[in-house]
């Protein structure tokens, strides 16, 4: 598929549990992403969600198979450069939104940035058009402690973003959430989504939100099947 933007081949991961054992979270796990693809994963809690997700966006290494992101077979190379790799091709959002709580909204949407060396000026720009394309321009010198939780999440939706990665992962982005919050930050990440043509993988519990993805996929006994 030559628009595949991620691509999960024979994935397998094993865990020792100590006097319980063994326990095989993924067992030839397949998964092709394409770009500009929205995709719902839905398991239960202790199915290997976020293990499938930390694999995917090169956190952790699986124990046999292959992890393509852009047609690049990421599996094999050197921590440095997965380090490097992770930075520019993947974006992370979690159900906490982990914003440092000493810097605003812009800052923390800045700072991936410097890091990833973009000039300041750049930084500050992209920082407020990501704001003002998820409706919180006006929260940009706020503080997290000074912003409601919906707000704080799609804060970091604009930080997962700041790089422009072509991969977005993301683990119950919306599970903090009340229900009217969580569709209405639910509905920015997809906006950000269809903007820029990337590929989102999204674990969620939520089947409402699922419905409204692309196409759902589920975790069965360690296998990725059809949702």
């Amino acid at each position: 598929m030559s628009d595949a933007m991620l691509r999960l081949s024979g994935i397998s991961k094993t865990y020792n549990r100590g006097r319980t054992g063994e326990v095989r979270v993924l067992d030839a796990a397949e998964l092709t992403l394409r770009a500009g693809e929205l995709v719902a994963l839905v398991a239960p809690s202790g199915a290997g969600k976020s293990t499938l997700l930390h694999i995917a966006g090169l956190l952790d290494t699986p124990d046999a198979g292959m992890v393509e992101i852009g047609g690049v077979d990421m599996t094999g190379l050197p921590d440095r450069r997965r380090t490097v790799a992770r930075r520019r091709e993947v974006g992370f959002v979690y159900q906490f939104h982990h914003l440092l709580p000493e810097f605003t909204a812009a800052e923390n949407i800045v700072l991936p940035q410097l890091a990833n060396g973009v000039p300041r000026a750049e930084a500050d720009a992209r920082a407020c058009d990501l704001l003002a394309r998820v409706g919180v321009a006006a929260r940009a010198g706020h503080r997290p402690g000074a912003m409601s939780g919906g707000e704080q999440q799609r804060v970091a939706f604009c930080r997962a973003l700041a790089n422009a990665p072509r991969l977005l992962l993301a683990d119950e982005p919306t599970g903090n959430l009340d229900p009217a919050t969580s569709d209405q930050v639910f509905g920015a990440l997809m906006g950000l989504v269809r903007g820029t043509g990337m590929a989102a993988l999204i674990a969620t519990h939520n089947l409402d939100l699922a419905a409204r993805m692309d196409r759902v996929v589920k975790l069965d006994a360690g296998r990725i099947v059809a949702g």
